[in-house]
């Protein structure tokens, strides 16, 4: 952050600002608006796309700025960023194609769309950024191999768990420790919850039931430790994860097999725990002189320690995320390679044959962490690859669905795009 800002502000004036691209308006969208416009100097929302133009002339207005173009060619896009305008349009892809801008946000949450933005920006030479930890989980490896042979930088977002939790554990890598589990801190944890009994917290704070839901019944913290999984090289250490309860975050080291956290360590989570609302990193260090200054400041006994980030603040750090990619080529959070762990879909209920499920946060299913090994040798349903498939036999209560128990809608990209990383990493 210290060495962020300093740069930006030299672009902010050099009259150089780096030009965003936001794919998506929603509650998170106009806060990444709000925040460019009004709290980092040295960037600029160029354009943002919205399914409906007249939410992302709200995100604008949100931000003060009453004034936007809408524009339906790229000619029109790139004439209106050169001359200073606002865009606004209904064709995310215009936004990919722009040579002005600089970096593509997707915030859209969506598996089969998000994959065509982020495939069309990086076939365009766009860093880009996700806030969409459904589809990095789920085709994250193999759209970091298209980024990488296109020479840009393909990132989750810092503020959302995962962006912090790698700050985190990079910091207690830095200062010597070995880090050994990488974790989330969570409130509640009800696989059965639905868009219904979610509703009235949904509207209470302005989400969207099927978000919400996706936090209640464990889906999000899945996508979200798959994409640390990723990242890291950190295993599942059971499927769904430990996930204990615990009363404050320092108890953490006992609540893990000892010997799983040493042997190439963990992602997981605890429920409960304080303070709340943030991410852990468990650190080891047996050196006994170091232990010494450890305990010196009040980091305990070893030989492990409990380093947390008590907080996450999502969109306010999204625009140190575009700057980190843009300016220095740093990811805040980024596939090593080979899949290490996927989302696994589960029945909420019993379901009958001909049912279609509903996908992240609804009413039919629930997602599990699982190692990718695993979910491969079973040939499980990932659960971002999961809506609209039609079940074609019955399925019980918690059973975990198989990809020949279901019927997949034709001509999907993200199916194509699953079938390439499960083929590349047999090959290479």
């Amino acid at each position: 952050m210290i060495i962020v800002d300093t740069a930006l502000q030299q672009r902010a004036d050099n009259g150089r600002p780096l030009r965003v691209g936001l794919i998506g308006a929603g509650y998170m969208g106009r806060g990444i608006a709000l925040q460019i416009a009004t709290a980092v100097p040295g960037m600029e929302v160029a354009a943002i796309y919205n399914r409906h133009v007249e939410g992302a002339r709200q995100a604008y207005a949100q931000a003060g700025i009453e004034e936007t173009r809408l524009v339906e060619t790229i000619g029109q896009l790139e004439e209106a960023i050169s001359r200073g305008q606002y865009a606004v349009t209904d064709d995310a892809l215009l936004l990919c194609r722009a040579d002005n801008i600089d970096a593509i946000v997707e915030v859209t949450g969506t598996i089969e769309f998000g994959a065509q933005v982020i495939l069309e920006a990086i076939r365009h030479g766009k860093h880009v950024i996700l806030m969409n930890a459904e589809l990095d989980a789920t085709l994250g490896p193999i759209l970091k191999t298209y980024a990488d042979k296109a020479g840009v930088v393909y990132t989750n977002s810092d503020g959302d768990q995962p962006g912090v939790i790698m700050n985190l554990l990079r910091y207690v890598r830095a200062i010597g420790c070995r880090p050994v589990l990488a974790g989330n801190i969570k409130g509640l944890h009800d696989p059965y919850r639905t868009p219904e009994t979610q509703r009235s917290y949904a509207e209470k704070y302005k989400q969207k039931p099927r978000m919400v839901t996706s936090f209640a019944d464990g889906s999000k913290i899945s996508m979200e430790m798959a994409v640390v999984a990723n990242a890291t090289g950190f295993r599942v250490g059971r499927r769904g994860m430990y996930g204990p309860h615990c009363g404050h975050i320092n108890e953490t080291p006992a609540l893990f097999p000892r010997e799983e956290l040493l042997d190439g360590g963990l992602v997981d989570y605890v429920v409960g725990a304080q303070p709340p609302g943030g991410v852990f990193v468990i650190g080891y260090n047996e050196n006994p002189i170091q232990q010494q200054y450890l305990h010196y400041y009040k980091m305990g006994d070893g030989p492990f320690y409990v380093f947390y980030t008590p907080y996450h603040l999502c969109h306010l750090e999204t625009p140190l995320t575009v700057a980190r990619a843009v300016l220095f080529g740093d990811a805040a959070v980024t596939p090593l390679g080979a899949p290490v762990a996927s989302v696994v879909t589960a029945a909420k209920r019993d379901l009958q044959a001909g049912e279609m499920l509903d996908g992240i946060g609804g009413f039919t299913s629930y997602g599990l962490l699982e190692k990718y090994a695993v979910g491969r040798a079973e040939n499980l349903l990932p659960l971002g690859l999961s809506e609209s498939c039609r079940l074609a036999r019955d399925v019980v209560k918690d059973e975990v669905i198989t990809q020949e128990a279901v019927i997949f809608p034709p001509g999907r990209l993200s199916d194509r795009l699953w079938a390439e990383q499960e083929a590349f990493w047999v090959t290479n």
